[in-house]
């Protein structure tokens, strides 16, 4: 009946806790499951690293109190370019590192096609930031035609097997 008083008489429900501090009692595990797992040792930044900087051996250090998703080993990292600013204390993250960039925007490249015995070379200005095996697009610095190609591990734009 709607319009029934409702009491807590009902044996069942006397035992119950309430809903606020059921909810207290879960974000207090919450927290503490999330603080106990997210600590580990990991490799962090020893001084804060620039974007597009190369990782040495300076610039970072082992942590016991690391942050969940860092690096474990120094060797994983050393070497490769930050993507983005790092600061001081901060775990260093393999997603937040890329290889080195082999060829910078606005730099001059050697644009070579390949195929067969042919082999064909022009010079190309990059239009943008590449490491080997990545994608670029370059303009022919003759016909100013924009090219796409694929950084070769020398530094050059190899657009034979390019799509």
């Amino acid at each position: 009946r709607p319009d029934a008083r409702r009491d807590n008489a009902d044996p069942l429900m006397a035992d119950r806790p309430t809903l606020p501090v059921l909810l207290s009692v879960l974000s207090g595990l919450a927290a503490a499951l999330s603080a106990a797992g997210s600590l580990a040792e990991g490799v962090v930044a020893a001084r804060t690293i620039r974007a597009h900087g190369i990782l040495t051996e300076a610039d970072l250090r082992l942590a016991a109190d690391a942050a969940s998703g860092a690096a474990e080993d120094l060797h994983l990292v050393l070497g490769r370019e930050a993507r983005v600013a790092i600061f001081a204390g901060q775990p260093v993250r393999l997603s937040d590192l890329s290889d080195p960039a082999l060829v910078e925007r606005n730099q001059i490249v050697a644009v070579v096609f390949r195929r067969g015995g042919l082999e064909i070379r022009a010079e190309a200005r990059a239009l943008g930031r590449a490491a080997a095996g990545e994608p670029l697009r370059a303009m022919n610095t003759t016909s100013r035609t924009i090219i796409a190609g694929r950084v070769a591990p020398d530094g050059s734009l190899s657009v034979a097997d390019f799509p």
